[in-house]
């Protein structure tokens, strides 16, 4: 077994995401994760309170990495608004998720945020978030202020409907994506 100094917190967040995204919130048990790292539940406690003390990191880190760390990048590559926009469609539809279950661990959370106050209140600031910013992107690239925020909704709710078909063999996440960004930004 690993002793408690191998894994970080983000090692405990990561598994976390994993059982979310496998079992639902109900599945997120010290004792589980531990296993499935094949280390002792004692050193759980090393990083983390409790279990609520494990969700609210979760939530913290899923906001920093898939919404945060993403616009990052996007804007230190640069690029025009839609060379933005379609970096940001590859990094969505990209392999970031993976440590974190996969294209189920975004479904997972909502579905969490269905009965959990915390979850749905993160769940929201990290929506609003994104699709502002992906208002602001279409606004830049010549899309009016309307324009712009009802683009964004698309794309996004696209983005949710979608990984749920390509997680059951019934899109092709990336492409469909791509091909609805061309024919959103064909109107300017």
């Amino acid at each position: 077994m690993q002793t408690k100094t191998t894994l970080s917190a983000d090692d405990w967040i990561k598994a976390a995401f994993r059982t979310l995204s496998a079992g639902g919130v109900q599945a997120i048990k010290a004792e589980a994760i531990a296993r499935d790292l094949k280390v002792s539940k004692g050193s759980f406690y090393w990083h983390f309170k409790d279990v609520p003390d494990l969700k609210a990191q979760m939530l913290e880190h899923w906001s920093r990495a898939a919404t945060g760390a993403i616009i990052a990048d996007i804007e230190a590559a640069g690029g025009s608004p839609r060379d933005r926009l379609r970096l940001l469609v590859e990094e969505a539809t990209g392999d970031r998720s993976l440590p974190y279950g996969g294209m189920l661990a975004e479904s997972a959370i909502r579905e969490w945020g269905r009965h959990d106050a915390a979850a749905a209140g993160a769940l929201k600031t990290v929506d609003t978030h994104r699709l502002a910013y992906v208002a602001e992107l279409f606004g830049t690239g010549g899309f009016t202020a309307d324009q712009g925020a009802a683009k964004a909704r698309l794309l996004y709710g696209a983005l949710i409907g979608l990984e749920t078909l390509a997680a059951e063999g019934l899109a092709d996440l990336r492409g469909d994506m791509l091909n609805l960004l061309t024919d959103l930004l064909a109107d300017s």
